[in-house]
């Protein structure tokens, strides 16, 4: 089927959208699916180089948002309705990575699972389930 938004088409959005966000990148959109890459800054870090709960919280939650707009087009206002996020093991590199795959989406709510990863690597370092309550049509 494919996705409904294009890496272009969402990249352009979340820049306009939400401004400061340039250092997001989506990598890959597909129907259901996004892959999303931040570049580790000093304000993503902790000491000692890793990535921070608060950064891969965000990529968690700006993957699952991306994965949404794969289904249903560009919806600004989906709005996070639960995040719930476990970390596995340290997260240190020069980059994160988040793979979100949406598990279920309805007519109010979308369910999506999470993967975030050094960039590059395959190994998870941790994980989220995030909802996302989805606007009616007349809003």
């Amino acid at each position: 089927m494919g996705s409904k938004v294009s890496v272009a088409d969402a990249n352009a959005f979340i820049e306009e959208a939400f401004e400061g966000r340039a250092s997001d990148s989506v990598v890959e959109i597909d129907d259901g699916r996004a892959l999303l890459r931040i570049e580790a800054a000093p304000k993503h870090l902790r000491p000692g180089g890793f990535i921070s709960g608060q950064t891969q919280m965000t990529i968690a939650d700006s993957a699952a948002y991306v994965a949404v707009f794969s289904k249903i087009g560009i919806t600004p206002m989906a709005v996070t309705s639960n995040l719930t996020m476990n970390f596995l093991r340290p997260c240190i590199g020069n980059g994160v990575e988040a793979e979100a795959t949406v598990m279920k989406i309805g007519r109010s709510l979308a369910v999506i699972d999470v993967d975030i990863r050094v960039a590059g690597t395959d190994r998870t370092c941790s994980h989220a389930v995030v909802t996302y309550s989805l606007p009616k049509d007349d809003e």
